[in-house]
């Protein structure tokens, strides 16, 4: 009998920099704003808010604009009628295309999404019904990302590195089960994180269930990386690509 095989990539590259992070003491608030406000402006004064982003209800950050500084299980219930564009002033957040944090991920991090193909590819919907915060607490990043469930078959073992193409690494098996060791992370259905998007926070997802996919298929990963390390943002979606 032939013993299996674990296929195993390991990078290490370590940002020694101190930690900037801090976590406040303050409640987590939401509130509304029914008046337009210009996007630019916003992002000049982000507020003392660890989490701040600001939902329009049309394109192009027009229309009545909405500020969350916190969870909110079902925009609707709280007077969004649909959210057409998105700026984030502080993040990282994730949205889900149900109510109560269900269906479809859409993680978004600093920046601006001026229509919903800016936040997704997937174009399976265009509807964004709740919104919650995400906790990046550790500068580094530690994920195995298993063939079956349960944490058996070939795995994917990956340290303080984004990988745009599990294939182009050898790696070809499906991902049915993960261990998130450190760190944030957001996984793709597709090479070149397209597709959907699967939300990895630390802790262990026993089967595809558990992270929310239809289909044990992931073949892109990259880290979720928060402003205080990175002031910019970590990840700029490629722009006019057809």
């Amino acid at each position: 009998m032939q013993s299996q095989t674990h296929w195993h990539r390991q990078v290490l590259v370590r940002d020694t920099r101190p930690s900037l992070f801090t976590v406040s003491s303050q409640p987590i608030r939401f509130t509304m704003a029914t008046d337009h406000q210009n996007p630019a402006s916003k992002q000049q004064q982000p507020g003392t808010s660890a989490f701040k982003l600001i939902i329009y209800e049309q394109e192009n950050f027009q229309g009545r604009c909405h500020e969350l500084t916190g969870p909110c299980n079902n925009l609707q219930e709280a007077g969004v009628e649909k959210v057409g564009s998105i700026l984030v002033l502080c993040g990282p957040w994730v949205g889900y295309e149900q109510a109560n944090c269900k269906g479809e991920q859409y993680v978004f991090e600093k920046g601006e999404y001026p229509r919903w193909d800016s936040w997704t590819n997937s174009r399976r919907s265009d509807n964004i019904f709740a919104f919650r915060p995400i906790k990046v607490d550790s500068q580094e990043h530690k994920i195995v990302l298993y063939e079956n469930p349960s944490f058996a078959g070939k795995k994917i073992e990956i340290i303080d590195d984004d990988v745009p193409s599990f294939h182009a690494h050898g790696y070809q098996e499906k991902v049915s089960s993960v261990r998130v060791q450190s760190g944030t992370w957001v996984g793709y259905q597709y090479p070149g994180y397209r597709g959907y998007q699967y939300l990895f926070e630390k802790g262990e997802y026993k089967d595809s269930a558990e992270f929310g996919a239809q289909f044990p298929q992931i073949q892109s990963v990259r880290r979720i990386r928060d402003m205080q390390w990175h002031q910019r943002g970590a990840f700029h979606p490629a722009t006019g690509a057809n």
